[in-house]
């Protein structure tokens, strides 16, 4: 078993683990981060790799309930933006420990607006210097992030449930009974994707999705990328049909993520058009026609706005096949580091020297 599959597997325990904290250890610093979202002027929310795709989870979330921020990929908030006076900046992070969010702390502080750390490692420069840090603990994956993907996704959105409306004992009782049923669901899963035709060494892959599993659509990209080594592309379901279609041609591989609530038909009509022109879909989703993909997951109920958290993990696990297909070693990093601690180049300079000599 690969170190991958064994972080995804043990997913379904830490995301219990994640929403037990919420409400019971992390309750006061949840309550007071959303009170301080609450009054602040503007809100700026932040990540970068992984915790960029928690905050577009996050920010949907926000957005569904009538409260704006500005999503913000950290490097840009950094080197562009100009952080306004009685702001308050949500930073999600793993470790604490990317260049770009180091770097942002002294930014915030000069422009003396409120962080609001959420982030797995207390011990990180996040967790010391946020003025409202959310810490959920949670065993570190090995390379690739999944369980501290998906439990910082929880806890930002949690913080944006909070705020918009209330992140109660019964959202979180629905949400975990959602992620055990993911988990007795992952045996079929594994056995679906084992037998389909689906996935295929070296193809082309495109990952359409709509609101909050816009972010699930784009950690998707990225554990191709640094899991299988391939590259492959995620759009928003209804940018896609505005040009991008042109690429459509046979066996390109599209993944799908259907809403539990909106756009449902348009985007079972876009896989059966997909489809008929040749293509291959997988789709990901509550309720879904059994014969309306090459591969369908079909995810047990939960709240549709909060589908991101479960609809992610058939993606993961088919990553994680694809790898094995092509060959590749999914536990391994060619040239990134887990923690990303500075902003120049892709090469160490010893690695350059010695290249070069």
């Amino acid at each position: 078993m690969t170190h991958l599959l064994h972080d995804i597997l043990r997913q379904s325990d830490e995301l219990r683990g994640a929403i037990d904290f919420l409400c019971g250890g992390a309750r006061s610093p949840l309550d007071e981060a959303a009170e301080a979202v609450r009054n602040a002027r503007h809100v700026y929310l932040t990540g970068i790799g992984s915790s960029w795709h928690a905050a577009l989870n996050a920010g949907s979330l926000f957005h569904r309930g009538g409260f704006p921020v500005y999503i913000r990929d950290a490097a840009d908030l950094l080197h562009f933006d100009t952080l306004p006076k009685d702001s308050v900046t949500i930073i999600i992070s793993r470790t604490g420990r990317s260049a770009e969010v180091v770097n942002l702390l002294p930014k915030a502080r000069k422009g003396r607006a409120q962080v609001i750390g959420v982030t797995n490692s207390g011990d990180g420069p996040l967790a010391h210097e946020a003025q409202v840090p959310l810490v959920i603990p949670v065993s570190l994956d090995h390379g690739i992030s999944v369980n501290t993907y998906s439990t910082l996704s929880l806890a930002a959105s949690a913080l944006a449930s909070g705020v918009v409306g209330s992140f109660n004992v019964s959202l979180a009782a629905s949400l975990a009974r959602a992620v055990s049923d993911t988990a007795r669901a992952l045996p079929a899963w594994q056995e679906q994707i084992a037998n389909s035709s689906w996935l295929e060494a070296h193809s082309v892959y495109y990952f359409l999705a709509r609101s909050t599993s816009l972010g699930s659509c784009h950690e998707a990209r990225l554990l191709w990328e640094e899991g299988v080594k391939s590259p492959a592309t995620a759009l928003g379901t209804g940018s896609f049909r505005h040009g991008p279609q042109e690429i459509v041609a046979k066996n390109v591989r599209f993944g799908l993520w259907i809403d539990g609530q909106h756009m449902r038909e348009q985007d079972l009509a876009l896989a059966r058009d997909l489809r008929e022109l040749g293509a291959c879909v997988m789709l990901i989703g509550q309720d879904l026609p059994d014969q309306g993909g090459d591969l369908v997951f079909q995810l047990p109920h939960i709240p549709p706005e909060w589908q991101f958290l479960i609809d992610i993990i058939p993606a993961q696990l088919a990553a994680e096949h694809l790898a094995w297909l092509s060959g590749v070693d999914c536990d391994s990093f060619r040239l990134c580091s887990y923690i990303v601690e500075d902003e120049s180049g892709l090469l160490h300079k010893q690695e350059l020297h010695d290249g070069n000599a």
